[in-house]
């Protein structure tokens, strides 16, 4: 497994790696992305229909009602909140001089204009919910020359593609963008006429924006619009794993070990409903009797049946029964929240008092999935944030090198304010 997560690499130009120049006769970009990554979007969709709560309910008859309850959105949100509940950007000197210790105040200050102008806290909750679903995640860094400041923006991953360097994913050389674009926002934006240039003005316009160290190219509906050189001299995204696959770019979706235990608790949870409906319109059994009319199921209701009939109600409850299911769902229940990683204590069900240590320890699985994801988040943001400092460099002049960017995380639960009171951490 690789030891850090995988973000697009921001390298030397293709030419200083060994790899041929786009201009050497390559095929066309939106030929080299047909058909490619389908299973990944495969995947996706389905990932989405768990969260939109579309699959893991039982198949059932057209008049049959089937329960179906939507864990996969309450645990992935869940987690999103205590991830990235607090954080903001650091940057650190190189060294201790007076210095090197502006440059860091003055790229910090930089960085939160940018965060605060971005909106980049409500953005990364936002996205963390699509990469927890999704399994993976990316970011991209612009200048807008309309607004004359940087824009952070987090472009679809199901239209992203990317090409690395033999088998090490970390260093990407290329990525594709495909998305679509109204007719009148094409025409707003680019200030021409689809019409004038095609002949025709669909309601919608496919889009591919490639990128490499070197040269960006604009792809409208399949045909060249634009090629120049890349005015930043790096990929200006930043793709990152939810949870990393060993040896992929691409990551594992938070809802990728839960889809049985969600069918299973689904099916379970509509199998004992059906049981405590019945029990509650009772079945009358008729035992020796040929034919029947007039029975109903009613207070004070009077059969009668001829000798040597027997009639009765169908107990479905007798035994014990549904306490068997209810200890099976509760058994599935206990499958879903440990291969989330997600206790119960968390959705605030402590089951009695407790103290602060016993809930420390009983969260655990929860505090390391944390742990884990923000080594990943730390590596993609710090990145981002290089991103950012390079285009403001391009764009305004300002120098900001010799800094390092960081990331400082709020605690993942709030802390005790009676223990701050007295010096307590």
């Amino acid at each position: 497994m690789t030891s850090n997560p995988a973000v697009t690499d921001l390298g030397a130009s293709r030419e200083a790696r060994g790899i041929p120049g786009q201009d050497g006769g390559t095929s066309s970009i939106p030929r080299a992305i047909e058909g490619r990554d389908l299973e990944r979007f495969r995947r996706y969709r389905e990932y989405l229909e768990y969260y939109d709560g579309r699959r893991g309910a039982p198949a059932t008859g057209r008049r049959e009602r089937a329960l179906s309850f939507n864990y996969a959105r309450t645990i992935v949100e869940k987690s999103a909140s205590y991830l990235v509940s607090a954080h903001r950007p650091v940057v650190l000197p190189e060294d201790d001089s007076a210095e090197a210790a502006a440059r860091a105040r003055a790229a910090e200050q930089a960085l939160l204009r940018v965060w605060d102008d971005n909106d980049v806290a409500h953005l990364d909750m936002e996205t963390e919910i699509d990469t927890a679903v999704l399994g993976d995640g990316a970011f991209k860094v612009v200048w807008d020359d309309a607004e004359r400041r940087v824009v952070v923006s987090a472009p679809d991953v199901q239209g992203l593609h990317a090409w690395w360097i033999g088998d090490d994913v970390r260093r990407v050389w290329r990525i594709a963008s495909r998305y679509e674009l109204s007719a009148d926002e094409y025409e707003s934006r680019y200030r021409e006429t689809l019409r004038a240039r095609f002949g025709r003005r669909p309601a919608t316009v496919d889009m591919i924006e490639a990128w490499t160290a070197d040269r960006f190219e604009l792809w409208v509906q399949g045909e060249l619009r634009e090629a120049r050189p890349n005015p930043y001299g790096m990929l200006p995204y930043v793709i990152y794993p939810n949870v990393p696959r060993p040896k992929q770019l691409w990551g594992l979706s938070d809802i990728e070990p839960l889809r049985e235990s969600l069918a299973e608790l689904n099916r379970a949870l509509t199998q004992l409903s059906r049981i405590l409906e019945l029990s509650g319109n009772p079945i009358a059994v008729l035992e020796n009797v040929e034919e029947a009319r007039d029975i109903a199921v009613q207070p004070g209701a009077v059969w009668e049946v001829p000798e040597q009939a027997r009639a009765y109600l169908l107990d479905l409850l007798q035994g014990g029964g549904v306490r068997l299911h209810v200890e099976y769902v509760d058994l599935v229940y206990r499958t879903l929240h440990d291969l989330a990683e997600t206790p119960r204590v968390a959705f605030g069900d402590s089951g009695g008092d407790r103290s602060g240590v016993a809930l420390q320890t009983e969260l655990d699985p929860l505090l390391r999935k944390i742990q884990r994801k923000r080594l990943v988040r730390t590596a993609a943001f710090r990145q981002r944030d290089r991103l950012v400092l390079r285009v403001l460099e391009h764009h305004t002049g300002q120098r900001y090198e010799g800094v390092r960017t960081d990331i400082a995380w709020g605690p993942v639960f709030p802390r005790d304010p009676s223990l701050l009171v007295w010096g307590m951490s």
